[in-house]
């Protein structure tokens, strides 16, 4: 695979349509979806040699013929990316208004809830500890 074909690959997957889709009208009303979209990736190339491997316990001196372990030249190349498609809303045009519509997300809201309680609770025992 090329870089340009990983390219557009990438692209693909990391775009707001993941999301939500196009834009569209619904009752007089224009629908645009909003997402929030982040990536990120990497890759590399390299080319070296090596020697083959040996007997741990006989190593290159163990050898019937005396001579040394001839190096072998090998290349790899590799790569990667990660990325988040998150909905985040739709902004709404309707009679030259603007609206907009958040989506909430139950599971985001859940964890924030609970990461903040356990801070209060950690922050209460600390000074609680300090006071005594």
């Amino acid at each position: 695979m090329d870089v340009q074909e990983l390219l557009g690959k990438v692209a693909q997957h990391l775009s707001v349509s993941r999301a939500f889709g196009t834009a569209y009208e619904k009752d007089g009303s224009l629908v645009i979806p909003v997402a929030l979209v982040a990536g990120g990736g990497g890759g590399g190339e390299g080319e070296g040699t090596s020697g083959s491997p040996t007997d741990d316990t006989t190593g290159d001196a163990g050898r019937e013929d005396g001579e040394s372990t001839p190096e072998v030249a090998s290349s790899g190349s590799g790569g990667g990316f990660g990325g988040v498609v998150m909905p985040v809303g739709v902004y709404v045009v309707k009679d030259e208004r603007v609206r907009w519509v958040p989506a909430v997300n139950a599971n985001v809201v859940i964890v924030v809830a609970f990461l903040t309680l356990r801070m209060i609770a950690r922050a209460r025992r600390r000074a609680h500890r300090h006071a005594s």
